[in-house]
């Protein structure tokens, strides 16, 4: 009888991540480069006497070493990685701004201050992805500052008027009760009801803040680092890739803590983040891991 042919394995075709409760995925990872499970054991040897050699040596602990090499950045990494579940937003035709918040001091006042801060009806187009700061500049007048000119082309095509990151060419007037454009970026500012006085209630150099987001088809955000957010423990479910023959090779782990989550930006690459964790025992599953293996 003739040897059966070598089992082979070959290349990564998916991770996925599911609950451990209900089984339902959280989702599944296809842009990666590696999900390896590492199974790294030690071994206890006794030594005496002058003899260069163990006299015996026993099993010592294993530890089940996860690790996950992604070029992709699903919300729900942020979940089981960091803790936090991402707020996913529909799309939005006409784009969002923020509320008006203030930073230093008080800009934001209903009767003498900036009232709020909203989108221009019809200038939609113009909206640029970006953080923005208002500065008081005296009592009915302020600057606006913006973070990054990554979307200054969007609609009307915009610079930086000087290297504080200042946008408007000119100081802004606040008038009571009306609204007063950010020229070309879709955005304007409406003063309060009554006499506008932004030195009332706060003083010269005060600032505020607030968030643009221009037509999407979607989008989420997530604040990490809370006191209370939780890192869950998931399942993995780990796929070769299907050989030329059919053949097609899984791992199940039924216990993983992932910890971290690494954002590098580098020069003309593709995201590539490195996710460890580790593996555990699984009572209700009775092990740590299962493999299933077919050949077609």
């Amino acid at each position: 009888m003739a040897l059966s042919d070598p089992r082979l394995v070959f290349g990564v075709h998916s991770c996925t991540v599911y609950n451990r409760t209900n089984s339902l995925p959280f989702g599944e990872l296809k842009v990666l480069q590696s999900s390896s499970l590492s199974l790294e054991g030690e071994q206890i040897a006794l030594n005496g006497g002058s003899f260069r050699f163990p006299w015996g040596v026993e099993d010592g602990n294993i530890t089940a070493n996860v690790e996950l090499v992604v070029n992709e950045m699903p919300d729900f990494l942020d979940e089981i990685a960091l803790g936090k579940a991402p707020t996913a937003n529909a799309a939005e035709a006409a784009g969002n701004c923020s509320a008006l918040t203030d930073k230093l001091g008080t800009v934001v006042d209903a009767t003498t201050g900036i009232a709020s801060v909203s989108v221009k009806t019809g200038s939609e187009a113009d909206l640029k992805f970006t953080k923005y700061i208002v500065r008081v500049l005296d009592a009915t007048t302020v600057d606006v500052y913006a973070m990054s000119d990554i979307d200054f082309n969007r609609g009307t095509d915009k610079v930086f008027e000087n290297d504080s990151l200042k946008i408007t060419a000119s100081p802004l007037t606040i008038v009571a009760s009306t609204a007063v454009e950010i020229p070309g970026y879709g955005i304007e500012l409406t003063g309060g009801s009554g006499t506008i006085n932004l030195l009332t209630a706060g003083a010269v150099n005060d600032t505020a803040t607030f968030e643009v987001r221009p037509i999407n088809s979607g989008s989420s955000i997530v604040t990490i680092g809370g006191a209370n957010d939780i890192f869950p423990a998931v399942g993995l479910l780990m796929l070769a890739q299907q050989s030329g023959s059919g053949a097609m090779y899984e791992i199940d782990c039924f216990n993983v803590k992932l910890t971290g989550l690494p954002h590098p930006f580098n020069t003309k690459a593709f995201l590539e983040a490195t996710i460890s964790g580790q593996a555990f025992s699984d009572s209700a599953r009775g092990g740590v891991f299962s493999k299933r293996a077919i050949s077609i």
